[in-house]
């Protein structure tokens, strides 16, 4: 199979290069679910009451296979964070027996083991691996993109991707999207942000918006759908550093990988 280097992008939203248009696009797009879910969290399981802090909304309808592996024990969680203290899901997850691998760079040794299904890894997900022949790069060695990972852990799938890594998740999507590792995932479950454009993504702001946009189609394309979406009203009101369009800097988004029954 043929490498791909850059995603397709989306024709303009507008006959001329338009914000406007592309924002209207992107943000109906990001506010409007296209597949309903019944149970979205794991209070619909027995025995738990958990209040999180984040609507990290995960789908267990049992059309969907999250579920059925959950109730056998064989699901399994990868969280991508920067020093967040809120690990409430993580724990509901690693508590109703799936195996929960948290993945941050400010954790203090490389691996910790906590209780019987939680593991802490000093790493960082990137969109790219350090070049070992820079020396810059050596320096960065905990920083590994998501299927140099699932390698070497010897891990085939990940039942649910839970990320928040601002701004960074554009380029991390966009690398699992290339190298074909997003149809190794279940379900998404993305903070993303968009008061700038994040790391890496140049052009200018219409260019951006598209660029977001053709990502969350190529999702859908790989036969992702939207379930869950949350606009974080705590957060500065922000798109693109202006107060404009009636948007937040940052959105919760939940998709299901509908391939997977």
């Amino acid at each position: 199979q043929a490498v791909r280097w850059h995603i397709e992008l989306q024709p303009w939203a507008s006959p001329t290069p338009s914000l406007n248009y592309e924002a209207s696009r992107f943000l109906k797009y990001i506010g409007t679910s296209q597949i309903s879910c019944e149970h979205m969290n794991l209070n619909s399981l027995k025995g738990y009451s958990e209040t999180t802090k984040k609507p990290w909304s995960i789908c267990l309808d049992e059309r969907f296979s999250l579920i059925h592996r959950i109730r056998s024990k064989q699901c399994r969680l990868y969280s991508l964070g920067l020093g967040s203290d809120d690990n409430q899901f993580e724990l509901s997850m690693a508590n109703s027996g799936c195996e929960v691998h948290r993945f941050d760079p400010s954790i203090k040794s490389a691996h910790i083991q906590e209780g019987r299904h939680l593991w802490y890894h000093r790493l960082s997900i990137d969109w790219r691996d350090p070049n070992p022949a820079i020396a810059a790069h050596k320096l960065h060695s905990n920083t590994k993109k998501l299927g140099t990972v699932l390698n070497e852990f010897g891990h085939q799938k990940i039942d649910v991707l839970k990320a928040d890594v601002e701004s960074a998740e554009w380029k991390i999507l966009e690398n699992l999207i290339l190298e074909d590792v997003v149809e190794q995932i279940g379900q998404l479950v993305f903070e993303v942000h968009i008061h700038w454009p994040g790391f890496e993504v140049s052009g200018n702001d219409s260019t951006v918006v598209r660029y977001w946009y053709s990502l969350l189609r190529e999702l859908e394309l790989k036969d992702f759908r939207l379930f869950h979406t949350y606009k974080d009203l705590s957060k500065p009101q922000m798109f693109l550093k202006k107060e404009a369009f009636n948007a937040s800097s940052c959105y919760t988004l939940s998709w299901v990988n509908t391939r997977w029954k």
